[in-house]
Order: structure tokens, then sequence, then C-alpha cells
């Protein structure tokens, strides 16, 4: 999964032909786009851009009726302000202030008329999805496939809101933490896992029977191998269900099965083991508790802290100036 330093990205303009060339460069794909005519047209947006998922604000003060071709990426928006009508494969939705949806089904068009107001939106490389549900190197047929454009509830909308909101603050709004591949890494896969969680879906079923046979000791014992090698990597659940040559659910039954936790789970307590003894040899006068708990994957401070202490007995800033 394509890791780098997130870069932000500005645009303002009252142009509509600057403003179509922009959207048509910035989504790497055909948008026809008609504006209403006002003399006082103005678009702005900002994005974020992490490689494997984007963040982004776009407002607007007119009417919009745009066109946009297939998209290789997960699009899901959220109204701040105004209103936007969405058509995709015969679904048709009206979205207010508060509202989240997907913009469209990967690989199918859409149509939307959007009123002017404020947009924010989140596009997501399948790449991540891929590698989260474990169907990385399975082919497009295994691919998960979503079957709805909204979430499968009103609590679920809440639930990427709050992802997304956290997404701001706690990683993208802290210096220490945005830099640092691992931190990029985990809140792509924090994306993909809400986006799961949130809108409808299917994907190929598992087999109950093979995953109890397969999860033994064996398998367990070639993942946390894999884990306490890679942990600096950049690797997720499916990474290590590939290691450990089983299924993922295989591998979460063999966790729970003899470990009682999850593979995430130890991999996160191996990694804090890791700053734990970075720590310790840490020179106080050129190192952070932020910055080396951002280097070992940890997206809030705060967290990081509590975790700390609940394991070793004291905060992390004692074993720093130790």
């Amino acid at each position: 999964m394509k890791t780098k330093v997130p870069t932000a990205h500005r645009f303002d303009s009252g142009d509509p032909e600057t403003i179509h060339d922009y959207l048509a460069h910035a989504y790497h794909s055909r948008v026809a786009i008609r504006a209403a005519v006002d003399a006082r047209y103005r678009f702005r947006h900002h994005r974020v851009d992490a490689g494997s998922f984007w963040r982004e604000t776009s407002d607007q003060s007119t009417q919009l009726d745009i066109d946009v071709e297939p998209s290789r990426a997960l699009v899901i928006c959220e109204v701040v302000s105004g209103r936007v009508d969405r058509s995709c494969a015969g679904a048709y939705g009206r979205f207010g202030p508060g509202d989240v949806f997907l913009a469209a089904l990967p690989d199918l068009a859409c149509s939307l008329r959007w009123l002017p107001g404020r947009i924010t939106a989140c596009l997501l490389s399948l790449s991540v999805l891929d590698r989260v549900t474990g169907t990385a190197s399975a082919g497009r047929a295994s691919r998960v496939r979503f079957t709805g454009l909204t979430p499968a509830s009103p609590a679920l909308a809440g639930l990427w809101r709050h992802t997304t909101s956290y997404l701001d603050h706690v990683v993208l709004g802290n210096p220490y933490a945005y830099r640092e591949p691992l931190v990029i890494a985990n809140a792509a896969r924090m994306l993909a896992a809400s986006a799961l969680a949130v809108f409808p879906h299917t994907r190929a079923g598992w087999s109950p029977a093979t995953d109890q046979r397969a999860a033994t000791t064996t398998a367990l014992r070639r993942a946390t191998m894999f884990i306490e090698e890679y942990a600096d990597r950049d690797i997720g659940a499916a990474d290590i269900a590939a290691a450990a040559q089983v299924s993922l659910r295989t591998l979460q039954l063999a966790f729970r099965r003899h470990l009682d936790t999850t593979p995430m789970a130890h991999l996160r307590r191996v990694r804090l083991d890791r700053a734990h003894r970075e720590l310790m040899q840490a020179d106080p006068r050129r190192e952070t508790v932020s910055a080396i708990a951002s280097r070992w994957g940890f997206l809030s401070h705060s967290r990081f802290t509590a975790r700390y202490h609940a394991t070793y007995g004291f905060p992390p800033s004692r074993t720093l100036h130790a």
C-alpha cells in the first residue's frame, strides 16, 4: 500500500473553465460540469493527499450539475451545508447537512446536482479495502462489492462522522503523527474498516469447518514470528494471514483460541514494547514521547500514554527522563 507524508493542496477560483479543468485533473476522471449563471460564482477546494486516501473539503456558491465517469476509488461524502442530489446505477438520493453517502459505487458513473454549500469527502483507494479484507491477491472477482450507497443505519453514519473527525484532529492535525508512515497506514486501515462497517456490502463466504482445522499453533507461530520481524513495517491482518499461510478468518480464530486476543491487538502490543525500548534508550533532550509513539504507529498521544501506563505501571514520560 502506498504510504507517503500527506501533502496539502488548495484551489480557489471563480472561472468556470478553470474549475472544470481543475476537477478533471484532481479526480483523474472525465467530468462534465454545468454551472448556473452567477457573476459571484466561487469554488474552493482543500485536499490532504496521503497516497492511499485523500481527505478534502469543497465550497461552492451556485448550482452545479456534475456527471462523473467511473472512479477507481471509494468516494464517501458528508454534506456540511447546502444539498446534494445524487444518481448512480438507478439509485437516487437527496442529502442535506449531516448526511453521509457514497458518491458512486466503484467502477460506476454518477450524476450530482450540488446546490450552494460545503461538503467534505474521503477518497479511499480500493487497494486498502483489499488489504483489510484479505483479498489483495485474490483478484477482482473476490473484491468486496458494496450493495448500497447510504449507511446501513443512522448510528453507523455517526460512526463515519466520528472516524473522520478523529482523523482530522488526531492524525492530520498532529505534526508528529502525520509524518510517520505507520500512522498514515493505520489511518488508511481505520478508514477502510469504518467504511466496511458503515455501508452494506457482500463478499465471498468463509468455510467455518476449514477455519477450525487450520487454526493451529503452527499457524500462530508463523504469524507471531512475522509480527516480531516486521512490526516496524506497514503490515495489517491480511499480511499476517498471508505469512501464516492461512485465511484471515483462520488467523483471527487462531489468535482468539490460543492467545485470547486478535492479530492487530498483538501487533499493537509488540509495537508498544518496541516504543518502550526506544524510550529507555532515547535522549530526552532530542526526543519526545509523541515522536516515538508516532514512529510506532500510535495515532493518539493520550491513548498511547494510557495504554503504556496500564501495561508498565507508570507514564512513558518517566521512562524517557529516567
